[in-house]
């Protein structure tokens, strides 16, 4: 069935406005409940599906910020310099047994334990030595260049919450609390497929009006950027039978389909009508360029995005709609903002109102500044532009065109895909 509840930011055509498509998603699409246990080393790239528990202080004790000298800062003089004995040394890992009292300085490394009756580090640059003597400017403050037990993570703290993706840095924050193994959302499993007679898989010699399949290479990358688990279904031919075939296969082994091509207008795109005979659309045109044909809606119990055929409006149409709603069902929460930035555009741009553009650019520095050119081609199935250009220009639905030189608004492609 088709869904026909009104939207106040539906144009008269029925097509969505883009932040409309993407509250009808994040609302209509709930988090896979699946999880499994996984070693640290092999939880990269996977999304937490219990919190992580600080079980000991992170640091574990006061420990020394820079190389210098432990003190008591009562053994500071107020004004001049003042002479401390230096009676021992403290490294990582080797810790000063004795106690640092007044008038005495212990030589202390980087990240080594403060040693008892210190409460200070005073940094080796700031010093003069003479012989077993130290001498320290006045200036210093109380507790200077030490980091505090506990003050990366606290015991029993909350180190990283459920939903959370791990990277590098949670690898190595996971490490420094000795866990071995983490508890990760199950990966979701996605099934994508190309539609189109005109198709033609790599390796086979081109016939007349026939051209080679790139969206499910292009999928292939976006969906292991993701972490999926992917099927690969290959062509789907232009009929209908064909079709529902595939759908109902893809639903029966994925918890998402992705398929390309099929969406628009013409007397061979099926994949509304025979949505709306096996499962539900919940909308299938958007108030965008390039993309406006996609369609969003359920088969069983995977969800469906159907994309558009031509090359980059897939790709646009996938990290703008598609990409969060993925996210979303793997369970990351919350689902990261990629910012939009503003810069000088370096040249003019044509646009009509009543869609939101997304154009490719390129940022660089002209000038001594930082501007942003769209690509002289903006076709959509112009595929080289996508991989020559390091951002999309985002103009909003009113637009009516810019001048070289006006504020655009800019998402870089680094961190999007």
């Amino acid at each position: 069935m088709i869904d026909t509840t009104s939207s106040c930011t539906s144009a008269a055509d029925g097509s969505l406005s883009a932040d409309e498509a993407r509250r009808r998603m994040r609302e209509a699409i709930s988090p896979l409940t699946g999880r499994e246990t996984v070693a640290v080393r092999d939880a990269l790239g996977r999304i937490l599906a219990a919190n992580v528990t600080a079980t000991h202080d992170v640091p574990a004790h006061d420990n020394s910020a820079m190389d210098g000298y432990a003190v008591n800062f009562d053994s500071l003089a107020g004004d001049g310099e003042t002479s401390l004995t230096v009676v021992g040394g403290a490294f990582a890992g080797k810790p000063f047994s004795g106690q640092v009292g007044k008038g005495l300085a212990v030589r202390i490394m980087t990240g080594a334990v403060l040693p008892a009756g210190a409460d200070t580090v005073i940094m080796h640059e700031a010093t003069r030595q003479d012989g077993n003597k130290v001498l320290v400017p006045a200036g210093q403050k109380r507790g200077q260049n030490i980091r505090r037990a506990g003050e990366d993570l606290a015991c029993g703290g909350v180190a990283l919450a459920a939903g959370k993706r791990i990277g590098p840095a949670e690898l190595g924050l996971i490490a420094s609390l000795g866990v071995v193994e983490l508890i990760v959302k199950r990966r979701l499993r996605v099934a994508f497929f190309s539609t189109g007679d005109e198709l033609v898989s790599l390796g086979t010699p081109l016939a007349p009006g026939q051209v080679y399949d790139s969206n499910r290479y292009t999928l292939y990358g976006l969906l292991t950027a993701l972490g999926a688990e992917i099927i690969d279904m290959g062509v789907v031919p232009d009929q209908p039978a064909a079709l529902e075939a595939a759908l109902l296969e893809a639903a029966q082994n994925a918890d998402a389909i992705i398929t390309t091509g099929g969406v628009s207008v013409g007397d061979a795109d099926f994949v509304k009508e025979v949505l709306a005979r096996l499962g539900e659309v919940k909308f299938w045109k958007l108030a965008i360029k390039p993309g406006r044909p996609m369609a969003f809606g359920k088969v069983g119990n995977a969800w469906l995005f159907g994309l558009p055929g031509n090359p980059v409006a897939a790709m646009i149409t996938f990290v703008e709609f598609a990409r969060d709603a993925l996210l979303r069902l793997a369970g990351l929460d919350p689902i990261p903002d990629f910012p939009l930035l503003s810069l000088p555009a370096g040249n003019d741009i044509h646009k009509q109102a009543g869609r939101r553009s997304y154009l490719r650019g390129a940022v660089a520095v002209v000038n001594g500044r930082w501007q942003v050119r769209t690509m002289a081609y903006q076709g959509s199935g112009i595929l080289r532009s996508m991989s020559e250009a390091n951002c999309l220009v985002v103009l909003p639905e009113d637009c009516a065109g810019v001048k070289a030189g006006e504020m655009v608004q800019i998402q870089l492609f680094e961190g999007l895909f």
